[in-house]
């Protein structure tokens, strides 16, 4: 497990958290392989009942480590013989158990489509909720472009993806994909709270119930590749490396003169 990844036990709640906070909790290729190893592992081990998201610091994630999707590392295959952003993509889409999610400050990019996933998400009044993702020259993923309209409707989701706005926690709780706003102080007690509940109940219940919800996964995975693909080209193309230059140099990217 990397270190950037923080990995413990509440009792049957396994708590992954998002531990590099002078970068913001930006997320690179060995942080996604230790997540995915985490959820891995909560999958097998019938002891952990819940799996709760964490940020340390002041932000959940800031989302995809620009440097590292550069550098090309996000393509590249782990010892796993796959990418681990997508093994830790395929990992909550498939995830049996519930997932809880404590957003603490800003989420970004992945940060926040990876909550379409949680079952349960709890947010402090400072979080906020920002997917960039055409300003920076690529598409959503994790599933995000299928499962955000249907959580929040067409517009909404159109408000996030194409205009790419940043919304606060009450709106995000408006939209359907947060469960409740909470005072910082009080963010952690309520979600492990929530995780600690469930871990209690009845475990195949719970998976069976949660199965039902979620309905047949097929269809996610499917969506889930295409936007992978989509991605992938996104990341070699010209708009990408003026997306990421602009990013990286602090200025507005210019894609006025892209063919």
């Amino acid at each position: 497990m990397s270190d950037e990844i923080t990995v413990s036990r509440d009792g049957a709640v396994l708590r992954l958290g998002f531990n590099r906070p002078d970068k913001k909790n930006a997320i690179t290729t060995v942080m996604y392989a230790a997540l995915a190893d985490g959820l891995a592992e909560a999958q097998e081990d019938k002891s952990i009942r819940a799996v709760l998201f964490e940020g340390n610091g002041d932000f959940f994630t800031s989302g995809n480590d620009i440097g590292d999707f550069m550098s090309g590392a996000a393509l590249a295959d782990d010892t796993h013989g796959s990418r681990p952003v997508v093994r830790f993509l395929e990992a909550i889409a498939m995830a049996e158990k519930p997932l809880i999610a404590a957003v603490n400050g800003p989420a970004v990019g992945v940060g926040v489509t990876m909550l379409f996933h949680c079952d349960l998400v709890y947010a402090s009044e400072a979080a906020t909720f920002h997917t960039p993702f055409t300003d920076l020259a690529v598409v959503p993923e994790a599933a995000s472009s299928l499962l955000l309209p249907r959580i929040a409707g067409h517009q909404r989701a159109a408000e996030m993806f194409i205009l790419a706005k940043k919304i606060d926690a009450a709106r995000a709780r408006e939209f359907g994909f947060v469960n409740e706003v909470v005072a910082a102080e009080a963010l952690e007690e309520t979600a492990l709270g929530a995780a600690r509940a469930i871990a209690e109940k009845a475990p195949e219940a719970v998976r069976l119930t949660k199965q039902l919800m979620k309905g047949g996964r097929k269809e996610i995975l499917a969506h889930m590749e295409e936007e992978g693909a989509h991605f992938a080209a996104q990341l070699q193309s010209a708009e990408f490396r003026e997306a990421g230059a602009a990013f990286l140099q602090k200025r507005k990217p210019d894609f006025s003169k892209l063919e």
